[in-house]
């Protein structure tokens, strides 16, 4: 349910830092376009996606407050995948803490602030990690929808390493790990505690794209995409 968010949005993956990358105070907007949403290792919508991004830095601090969102292009079975995440990111030191309201709507509620076991929320916490090249991600979903088994305090950890920055391109490589019945698509409401591999990749970027190539172990999946920011 979720998105490739700039933080990872948000602490999310293959295309965001994570953690200790401090921005300037005051108002950020701008906003991807990606060939196809794949957020930790799972393909949301099936379609291109505009994602716009909001936030603000208070100065002196560096908390950030901000909002994300992600709009199929296309319909997927009669309907468009949306998503708006709203976060709150504190650094301390080389970390970053951040809690984050995924609100996915479905059509049958679509409540923002419905923290209901069935409705269209979950919050997440999350804390990163960045110095040099390494950073790290560990995050665990604490409130909302947790109707289907599995869902339940689904966690998720991820490592990712650049180890190429020259004439201006950028390589880093990728590897999570996740509670296989939360952020695997085939096996998504099965009973299964199952806790293994399933996002690995390596994106390369430059100047304002990148191109990743993401392959799921668990569902065997795999996907290129690409993203422009502006």
């Amino acid at each position: 349910m979720k998105k490739t968010a700039k933080l990872l949005t948000l602490a999310v993956a293959l295309f965001a830092g994570l953690g200790g990358t401090a921005q300037a105070e005051g108002f950020k907007v701008g906003a991807d376009v990606v060939s196809s949403y794949v957020w930790r290792g799972i393909d949301l919508g099936n379609s291109p996606a505009i994602q716009p991004a909001l936030s603000y830095t208070f100065a002196g601090n560096g908390i950030v407050v901000g909002a994300w969102g992600s709009y199929a292009v296309s319909e997927n079975d009669g309907s468009r995948y949306k998503e708006v995440d709203l976060y709150v990111t504190v650094p301390v030191g080389p970390f970053s803490l951040t809690a984050t309201n995924y609100y996915v709507p479905s059509g049958d509620n679509d409540r923002q602030f419905d923290f209901s076991n069935d409705g269209p929320n979950v919050v997440e916490l999350s804390v990163g990690y960045a110095k040099d090249n390494l950073s790290l991600l560990a995050a665990i979903n604490v409130a909302g929808n947790d109707t289907l088994p599995g869902y339940e305090n689904a966690k998720y950890c991820e490592a990712a390493y650049k180890f190429y920055d020259k004439e201006g391109y950028s390589a880093k490589g990728v590897i999570g790990f996740g509670d296989q019945v939360y952020y695997s698509d085939n096996d998504r409401g099965k009973e299964t505690d199952n806790f293994g591999l399933v996002n690995t990749g390596i994106s390369v970027s430059k100047d304002r794209y990148t191109a990743s190539y993401v392959y799921n172990p668990n569902t065997e999946a795999s996907h290129l995409v690409f993203m422009a920011s502006f």
